[in-house]
């Protein structure tokens, strides 16, 4: 359906859709080959995917031994971008665009755990796994503008706040959260309106070569908490997930 409609609006049949499965390296690594079968060059990369079901009450672990929130919010984006790394460079105006969310406004002490990143020790709950992996992503992009910079490539992150979706894909959500929902939406903007800002940082002449940057839905730069661009914990994080690539 998403694939129909994109090339409705867009007017255009040249589309391509390839599935991946961002919390398996093995479908990353499959994904990377069909991709570079196809493309000899990345403009953009927009790392949107993302899991926070707020059923869940206990870790997933993939197929492949890890936790799925961590991977598929975090290092399957990073290890996505060093396959692709090349193919990017090629670029004459390469950009990547991580996602991250406004909801760590509400979690200023949340740090990520770099002894368990992955809650095998430690009590497990869904905001604290998808939070975590929101703040790795920020960091990430922070490291990645700094190591490319020479490249040309900019980096920047995108601070999301809450937005209009369907919930019907998740029919454990309790009765509760259905209604917390409900009364966030009332302020949530529309996903279209959201999509603006991606546009923007992803094709602006505005922001070319504008790189290391937090954006909010208004296209305005915020920053984070200290942690989150201090350059001790940004190397620790990055040390961290490097051990999973």
């Amino acid at each position: 359906v998403a694939l129909a409609d994109i090339k409705k609006f867009s007017g255009s049949e040249d589309v391509q859709l390839i599935l991946v499965d961002m919390s398996l390296k093995s479908s990353i690594a499959e994904f990377v080959k069909e991709v570079k079968s196809k493309y000899d060059t990345i403009d953009v990369l927009i790392h949107n995917a993302a899991v926070f079901d707020l059923a869940q009450k206990e870790t997933i672990q993939t197929e492949e031994g890890y936790e799925s929130i961590w991977m598929t919010n975090h290092v399957g984006p990073v290890l996505l971008t060093t396959l692709l790394i090349e193919l990017i460079k090629k670029s004459d105006d390469p950009r990547v665009l991580t996602v991250s969310s406004k909801g760590l406004l509400a979690m200023p002490r949340l740090k990520i755990d770099l002894e368990d990143p992955e809650f095998k020790h430690r009590k497990f709950t869904v905001t604290k796994a998808y939070y975590q992996a929101k703040r790795a992503q920020i960091m990430y992009t922070y490291w990645l503008a700094k190591e490319y910079a020479e490249c040309g490539i900019t980096a920047n992150s995108i601070r999301v706040p809450a937005v209009k979706v369907d919930i019907s894909p998740h029919p454990n959500i309790s009765s509760f959260m259905k209604w917390i929902y409900t009364q966030k939406s009332k302020k949530a903007i529309e996903p279209s309106k959201m999509a603006k800002t991606y546009t923007y940082l992803a094709t602006s002449p505005e922001v070319k070569g504008i790189t290391g940057k937090y954006f909010d839905e208004h296209n305005q730069e915020v920053k984070p908490n200290k942690y989150t661009y201090d350059w001790t914990s940004i190397n620790n994080v990055m040390k961290l997930t490097k051990k999973y690539l």
